[in-house]
């Protein structure tokens, strides 16, 4: 591709190595100077296919070799912008120096000793960390995860331990995981199901509040607590007593289902049900949390306090890490209940502290103001792609939906998976969110320069597709 003047010469030098901190302030471009995939991507992938199943859900033949900052390097030399994060995950950029140096240190000390059964010092001062910045003035405690998933079947368990209820309530459009659990409290994909029922018994979907694709038609600004009242006067009246329902579970903001926002009435609203009939409040902070909003939890944006919040993929950089972080009253399940091996992994632990230090010394601002810098250009797409149905977010958590009319609002698949693969093209690594939606979910690290380069590469695949 083309390459900024003035520039070229270093960027080619660079292409090819792992460049050093100083070195790496001076990329904002990409540089892609092979066919897609090349020789050494294709033999890798041709091998992939044969011993790796084909369930996981590759976009396009992107193969890692390293990464630095906001940029990654394919085996063939390949530099791209990393607007993925690993999805979500690498909130403090690819190989962040704090975060190698806390997971080297540690490993030379111990690399596990495990958690259930023995008492780890780093282990007590991460869940102290988690404690202080989750949301709400009360006494937590905190139980360690390896993954997103993980953390939403633990709290699944809490919250029937700890009421005595059986049935839970989640939302149309959710993405809890795909473990069985996790699964049947998801909805944002008939396919994470197809062939697995019958799925857990007690779970009840209601209707989430998508402004772009509302479920009533109310005015946006009573949109949320619409579908509150639809719990409570259709499903507690004719489908689950509250008196059953051991938790309502809900992501801030949709994840999978298409990075949806709600309206700001919503969360007020189900905060006031869930009180109202003593249910917990259980937060799904998998993607929207550790700073990612702007904020270090989603669901600080509405001033609400949940009762459980579940956390993963940006709390560790990259480490396998998760944690529930529960009101203490709830935590009253006995020794045994629930247990893992690897929750509080001493170099994923060590990552996490390292991480938000980093989240409270500076990135969390970064991602508000990030996402102000990319909303003012983003929002002018509508007017200037046709097919750009809607653009939505909350800092550096930014969803553009494309739609094959604007009228009826049908969803595009084909032509949001063709915008991704011509940016992957021209060196930029995006993902698909919903049935049509491209997200941005960059690390927070992300400067103006590479944030513009990133838009421009989009801007200039859409332009020829107007």
């Amino acid at each position: 591709m083309a390459m900024k003047s003035g520039v070229a010469a270093a960027d080619k030098e660079l292409s090819h190595s792992r460049p050093t901190e100083p070195e790496l302030a001076s990329i904002h471009t990409p540089d892609v100077h092979s066919p897609l995939p090349g020789p050494k991507a294709a033999q890798i992938i041709k091998q992939d296919e044969a011993v790796i199943s084909p369930s996981y859900t590759r976009s396009y033949p992107f193969v890692m070799d390293h990464g630095k900052g906001n940029f990654v390097w394919d085996v063939d030399g390949n530099r791209f912008i990393d607007f993925t994060a690993g999805v979500a995950v690498l909130a403090t950029g690819h190989a962040h120096p704090e975060i190698v140096k806390a997971i080297q240190q540690q490993a030379e000390k111990y690399v596990h000793m495990a958690g259930t059964d023995f008492y780890l010092p780093n282990a007590v001062g991460l869940a102290e960390a988690l404690c202080r910045i989750t949301p709400g003035d009360f006494e937590k405690q905190v139980f360690f995860t390896n993954s997103g998933t993980e953390s939403i079947e633990g709290a699944m368990k809490l919250c029937r331990h700890h009421t005595g209820r059986p049935a839970l309530i989640a939302f149309i459009g959710a993405f809890h995981g795909r473990t069985y659990g996790s699964m049947s409290l998801s909805s944002s994909k008939a396919l994470h199901r197809t062939r697995f029922q019958p799925l857990l018994a007690g779970i009840y979907h209601a209707p989430y509040p998508n402004p772009y694709r509302p479920p009533f038609e109310v005015p946006t600004e009573r949109l949320g607590r619409a579908c509150v009242e639809y719990i409570e006067k259709t499903m507690f009246r004719h489908l689950v007593s509250p008196q059953e329902v051991a938790g309502i579970f809900v992501e801030p903001v949709q994840g999978e289902g298409g990075y949806v926002v709600p309206p700001d009435d919503f969360y007020p609203a189900l905060r006031e049900l869930c009180d109202r009939y003593d249910i917990p409040l259980v937060v799904d902070e998998v993607q929207s949390g550790m700073g990612r909003t702007g904020k270090m939890f989603a669901i600080e944006h509405w001033g609400v306090v949940p009762d459980v919040v579940c956390i993963a993929k940006g709390i560790a950089s990259g480490m396998p890490m998760g944690a529930i972080v529960a009101r203490k009253s709830m935590m009253t399940w006995p020794s045994g209940a629930h247990a893992n091996t690897y929750g509080g992994n001493a170099l994923a632990v060590e990552a996490a502290l390292a991480t938000i230090r980093l989240l409270e010394s500076g990135l969390i601002d970064n991602a508000a103001r990030m996402g102000e810098h990319i909303m003012r250009r983003v929002r002018t797409w509508p007017d200037r792609y046709p097919f750009v149905g809607d653009v939505r977010g909350k800092g550096l958590m930014i969803g553009v939906e494309i739609v094959a009319d604007r009228q009826t609002k049908a969803f595009a698949p084909e032509l949001r998976d063709r915008i991704v693969n011509g940016a992957f093209e021209k060196g930029l690594l995006l993902l698909g969110a919903g049935p049509s939606t491209i997200r941005f979910c960059p690390p927070l690290i992300l400067d103006e320069q590479t944030a513009d380069e990133a838009l421009s590469i989009m801007e200039a695949v859409m332009d020829n597709l107007s």
